[in-house]
């Protein structure tokens, strides 16, 4: 699949921590992509988002790193944001447009902010968006579970909306396939 990038957002060791839904499944999915993305040459970007002072999230602390199974490669970008869009007041979009980038597979947390509002930015910014199954994740909100949430997000809102909803292995099927 050419022209395309893999954005893994914010799994960071304090969230992972956290024990969000899914998450094993989720981090093992992750990680499929990303071997599969260095194997066929598809750049692969990696978000962190900036905490408080003193919060699980603030930068430079371990809780801010990158979750050691799915550490990026020194090669890799990796950028820092302040909000819940990867794109706002940061150089992904720019990045996007330098490598021709038009197609984004987005993984990663939590689905109802950080995921959501990438999507939504990317999507009008005319990028062509894939949310493969179980590679995204969020936690019990005290009002809502976690895999209500999850599905809601992925199968009523981006479904067919924003995203491509599809299954990891067709996804993975799109990457080792040239056109």
């Amino acid at each position: 699949m050419k022209n395309t990038a893999l954005l893994v957002i914010d799994v960071q060791k304090a969230l992972v921590k956290l024990n969000p839904f899914d998450i094993n499944e989720v981090i093992h999915n992750i990680k499929s992509l990303i071997k599969i993305c260095r194997e066929n040459n598809t750049e692969v970007i990696f978000v962190q988002h900036n905490g408080e002072i003193g919060s699980i999230l603030e930068p430079n602390s371990d809780g801010w790193n990158i979750y050691d199974e799915i550490s990026p490669n020194k090669n890799e970008k990796v950028l820092s944001k302040n909000y819940n869009s990867a794109f706002r007041q940061t150089d992904l979009k720019e990045y996007l447009d330098s490598k021709d980038i038009t197609n984004l597979i987005i993984t990663g947390m939590q689905t109802e902010y950080c995921i959501d509002t990438t999507c939504k930015v990317a999507f009008e910014y005319g990028f062509n968006i894939i949310t493969p199954e179980k590679t995204n994740t969020t936690f019990n909100n005290g009002n809502i579970l976690a895999k209500d949430l999850y599905d809601y997000y992925n199968f009523t809102i981006f479904k067919d909306r924003f995203t491509t909803v599809e299954n990891l292995n067709d996804t993975i099927k799109r990457l080792t396939t040239t056109n």
